[in-house]
């Protein structure tokens, strides 16, 4: 049993103006009418509380009469109804009546028109419907031939509606309370550090997981706090395009190549993550110029500015080298040329223009996508075997003492104690875009250094002081 919404009040369509809840009435009635697919009956409803003094029952009216004339087939009557929607003074409703506006252009052809009524809408829209208008502006821009504000539309759009990159924030949750406990924990932030950095003696001897948790640990606050700023400017971004799996794969595997790079050819212990961050950068380089990732505002932005960026730091990495600081550039350089590579080969899971747009039909594309998969699956392969030879060519060069291909000859586990006891080349790092001073601590009153050389710091693996300071990555 129906209740009738008007209440028994006198006959709504006698002549006069209509008080308000008389009016929501007869729109409520409307409603009930609508719904049950009477739609001649409920525009008559509705067209009597057209031209109501309150703007919100006006709008609502010819919103509602403007869906049964559309549904009736009188396209022209619903597009006037909707003209006039919106022309009256602005109501949480007018937003509605500019897409209805912006749609019924589309289908007559005006795209312009129904770009200008989207823009409309868009300002009205509440937040959780201008995801969906943005990507209605990306088209239209699209098909206009704005290529830039279709990528800013449909960014906002993948904003929208775009999973949390709960990786990249898990990532930087748990190296910043590492670098935290580092700083704080005493003797236990000591041994941490020892357990984690990358101790290239004691990788030559098996110890293989420091190559990645060396993105764990930091040389102090300055580097800890560069190096997470950077992190969190683009691993967010990153992790949107190609997806949290994709993402946790190029990150460990930018920090291997890091590490690999920097132990072939330096033979200074290191800490930090930017040998990853730069595979980040790398990354993002390729996917912004190759792919074409739809991206907001800001972010955009950002990836406009990563080229300048990598050669800035690795500009600022060579003269920071010639003035004497000790800087691990192979760390920056190996990361980035895994990230350059793994942007290539791996294919984003977020929205691209590509995938947005038209694409051509026919069996062609789809019966290449197994031989694309394949292939991406041996680019990363490849890069894993060029890693797992690196590996052995670095601990080769050590175990023959020669220390790295760039430097000194290193201790191997006969001679750490000696080393240790006479101390050994120091060098100081630095964070992202920013040198770390070393810090002036002394390993032990009992160690005996020459004048020339400086102390290294902390204990090392089993105790024993390693081979110089960790250089900050």
């Amino acid at each position: 049993m129906t209740t009738d919404p008007l209440g028994g009040r006198r006959d709504p369509f006698a002549a006069g103006p209509l008080d308000r809840v008389t009016a929501t009435a007869l729109i409520q009635q409307a409603d009930l009418l609508a719904a049950q697919g009477e739609y001649q009956r409920a525009a008559a409803f509705y067209s009597r509380v057209v031209g109501h003094r309150d703007a919100d029952l006006h709008v609502a009216a010819l919103l509602g009469l403007a869906e049964c004339r559309y549904r009736l087939d009188d396209e022209a009557a619903a597009l006037e109804a909707w003209r006039l929607a919106t022309q009256a003074p602005d109501t949480p409703l007018s937003w509605l009546a500019w897409r209805q506006l912006a749609a019924a252009r589309v289908r007559g052809g005006d795209l312009r028109g129904a770009l200008d009524a989207y823009r409309q809408a868009d300002r009205r829209a509440p937040p959780e419907a201008r995801a969906e208008i943005a990507s209605r502006l990306g088209w239209l821009s699209k098909e206009l031939g704005d290529q830039r504000a279709a990528s800013r539309y449909f960014g906002r759009s993948r904003e929208g509606g775009g999973d949390q990159p709960v990786v990249s924030y898990a990532i930087l949750a748990v190296t910043i309370a590492i670098g935290i406990f580092q700083m704080i924990g005493g003797a236990q932030g000591d041994a941490i550090t020892n357990v984690l950095m990358l101790d290239k003696v004691a990788v030559a001897h098996g110890q293989y997981w420091r190559l990645l948790t060396v993105v764990l640990v930091h040389a102090g606050l300055i580097h800890l706090a560069f190096n997470m700023y950077a992190l969190y400017l683009v691993a967010p971004m990153i992790e949107r395009i190609y997806g949290s799996a994709q993402f946790l794969l190029m990150y460990v595997l930018c920090a291997i190549a890091g590490s690999v790079t920097s132990y072939i050819f330096l033979p200074d212990n290191a800490v930090g993550a930017s040998g990853a961050i730069f595979g980040l950068f790398g990354v993002l380089f390729i996917a912004f110029r190759i792919h074409h990732p739809l991206l907001g505002r800001g972010a955009a932005n950002i990836a406009r500015q990563i080229g300048f960026l990598i050669v800035f730091n690795l500009v600022l990495d060579v003269g920071l080298i010639g003035g004497g600081v000790g800087i691990d550039i192979f760390a920056h350089i190996g990361g980035l040329v895994a990230g350059l590579w793994l942007g290539l080969i791996l294919l984003p899971t977020g929205l691209t223009l590509a995938s947005l747009w038209q694409r051509p039909a026919g069996a062609p594309a789809a019966a290449t996508a197994p031989l694309s998969g394949v292939l991406r699956l041996a680019g990363v392969l490849l890069l894993v075997a060029l890693l797992v030879a690196g590996l052995q060519l670095g601990t080769t060069i050590r175990t023959a003492g020669q220390g790295g291909i760039g430097g000194v000859p290193s201790a191997s586990a006969p001679q750490a104690a000696s080393s240790a006891a006479r101390g050994a080349s120091a060098r100081t790092g630095r964070g992202f875009d920013e040198q770390v001073s070393a810090l002036p601590e002394a390993v032990d009153d009992a160690v005996e250094v020459a004048p020339a050389e400086p102390l290294a710091l902390g204990l090392g693996q089993a105790g024993v002081p390693p081979v110089g300071m960790p250089e900050s990555r």
